[in-house]
C-alpha cells in the first residue's frame, strides 16, 4: 500500500531526495556506530576475561617459582652450605637472570618503531587522492 503523505519516488523534488539521502546516511552512520560499540563491548569483555585468566596463571606460576627457589636453597643447605650462603647464591643467580631479561627487553624496545607507518602512508595517499579530485 502506498503512503498518501509522500509523493511517488519519481515525483519528488531534488530537495526532497537530498533530504531523504541525508536522513538515511545519518541513520546508517548511527546504526554502524551502535554496531561498532556493541562489537567492541563484547570484545572488551572477552579480553577482560582472558586477561584475568592470564593474571591468575601468572600468579600461580610465580608461586611455583618461589617454591622451586625455596627448594633449591634448602637443597644447598642440606648439602652442607650455610642457609644464608645458599640464599645468597640462589638470589644472585636469579637477580642476574632477571637483569639479563630486563636488559634484553630494553634493547628490543629501543629498536622498536612505534609510529603507525601504514596508517600515516594511507592517510597521505588519501589526502593526495582527494587533492587531485578537488583540482
Amino acid at each position: 500500500m502506498m503512503n498518501e503523505a509522500r509523493p511517488p519516488a519519481d515525483d519528488r523534488s531534488l530537495g526532497e531526495l537530498f533530504g531523504d539521502l541525508s536522513r538515511e546516511i545519518t541513520t546508517l552512520v548511527r546504526q554502524e556506530a551502535t554496531l561498532a560499540r556493541t562489537e567492541m563491548t563484547q570484545k572488551v569483555a572477552k579480553v577482560g576475561k582472558d586477561a584475568g585468566m592470564l593474571a591468575a596463571g601468572g600468579a600461580l606460576a610465580y608461586a611455583g617459582l618461589l617454591a622451586i627457589v625455596a627448594a633449591i636453597i634448602s637443597g644447598l643447605a642440606a648439602a652442607g652450605l650455610a642457609w644464608w650462603a645458599s640464599a645468597l647464591i640462589v638470589g644472585v643467580v636469579i637477580a642476574a637472570i632477571g637483569g639479563g631479561l630486563v636488559m634484553s627487553g630494553m634493547n628490543a624496545l629501543k629498536h622498536e618503531d612505534l609510529t603507525p607507518r601504514e596508517t600515516i602512508d594511507s592517510l597521505k595517499e588519501e589526502g593526495t587522492w582527494t587533492n587531485r579530485r578537488a583540482a
